[in-house]
């Protein structure tokens, strides 16, 4: 015989000592009485988890707090860095099949990316590629060409990269929730990645507002990690920053390339999935006219929480995971700046350990072992 139990609340909430009390009353008195009794549902893992830190907050029985940061996965912001070093082979490598892309396996014409004559902008990207840009013509970036020989030339300038989705309600969130987490979501990745504040090493301040001051490991994290950065504080985790004594930007135009996607979150709200790739031509700030690249790929996981359900701000992003992949930036290196590497330059940092990829391949993930080290790029 199946006994009767309460259920678990609605909104996902343990169930309240009052109710465990009630029902250990009834299930001696039932028992006495040799009726069968069975216990209460037994909260979610979540419930559990919320339910026991609002009794140490000492918070009303009740109240949902919002989510806290590496609750997810016990990981934030993963540092994947891989440093510009093209030895020989490579380099001729890649001038060969520039030649002659026939030398590529499989199919060349088959490369991901719809093919456009130069200068004409490649349309939004919609769905992750199936393959790396095609190999760029090998031409050498001037102060007048910072994206010649770069597959990025065909990318859009800066924000009008950001491209957003037509929004429209998932299950309970309406249209002009979910279209607010997308604008929310373009402004963190615009003020952190192509502000011009941000670049020349100021505080990222338009990207610090969208992010909720009540995920306190998050803003707290982020402002230590830009007041005294180290390699457990780095602002590179989500900032693009550059030492202004060091490097310049070439021109005003920092390539853009990526994709945003949103679903259901698991907070009461709409959460947003963001991808971009971003392409930095830059010069050292000596006065030299040698031009190189760093490129910076970045992916975020962010949600607009309701206020309703979770102690969470109203019109601010909870910031609940990202990871990063740098490329062309000095390796291990924990100041708080990327330094790019020029060839007529002696490198810096620590020397790569890790496999050569190509920065500019947004056809896989970001995930990697973390043991496999800084590596080297193909291309820049």
């Amino acid at each position: 015989m199946v006994g009767r139990s309460p259920r678990e609340p609605g909104n996902g909430s343990s169930p309240s000592d009052e109710e465990w009390q009630a029902f250990l009353q009834e299930s001696e008195s039932e028992s006495e009485s040799g009726a069968a009794a069975s216990a209460p549902k037994e909260p979610s893992a979540r419930a559990r988890m919320v339910t026991e830190r609002l009794r140490h907050q000492g918070e009303p029985d009740g109240w949902r707090t919002g989510p806290a940061w590496r609750e997810r996965d016990g990981r934030a912001g993963r540092r994947r860095k891989t440093w510009a070093v093209l030895g020989v082979a490579v380099a001729l490598g890649v001038v060969a099949v520039s030649l002659k892309p026939s030398l590529l396996p499989g199919d060349p014409l088959d490369m991901g990316e719809p093919r456009v004559a130069e200068g004409a902008p490649l349309p939004a990207e919609t769905a992750a590629p199936t393959a790396a840009p095609a190999p760029a013509p090998e031409q050498v970036p001037t102060l007048d060409r910072p994206f010649a020989g770069s597959p990025a030339l065909n990318w859009a300038d800066g924000e009008a990269g950001v491209v957003l989705p037509a929004a429209k309600a998932v299950g309970s969130v309406p249209k002009e929730r979910v279209e607010q987490a997308l604008l929310l979501t373009r402004k963190l990745l615009i003020g952190a990645n192509l502000d011009p504040k941000t670049l020349r090493g100021e505080r990222p301040t338009a990207a610090l507002s969208v992010l909720d001051p009540k995920q306190p490991e998050v803003v707290d994290h982020l402002t230590a990690s830009l007041r005294s950065p180290d390699k457990d504080h780095d602002p590179l985790s989500l900032f693009s920053r550059f030492d202004p004594d060091e490097i310049r930007l070439v021109g005003d135009v920092v390539k853009t390339r990526g994709r945003m996607t949103f679903k259901k979150g698991e907070f009461a709200g709409v959460a947003v999935h963001a991808d971009y790739t971003f392409v930095y031509p830059v010069a050292r700030a000596d006065g030299s006219t040698e031009v190189t690249r760093t490129i910076v790929r970045r992916v975020l996981d962010v949600e607009l929480s309701d206020p309703a359900h979770y102690d969470v701000t109203s019109g601010r992003l909870l910031l609940l995971q990202y990871d990063q992949e740098l490329a062309n930036s000095a390796c291990e290196v924990y100041d708080g700046f990327m330094h790019p590497q020029f060839t007529t330059s002696a490198p810096t940092g620590a020397a790569p350990t890790g496999p050569t990829e190509d920065p500019y391949d947004r056809s896989e993930g970001v995930e990697r072992d973390d043991s496999e080290g800084c590596g080297t790029v193909s291309r820049v």
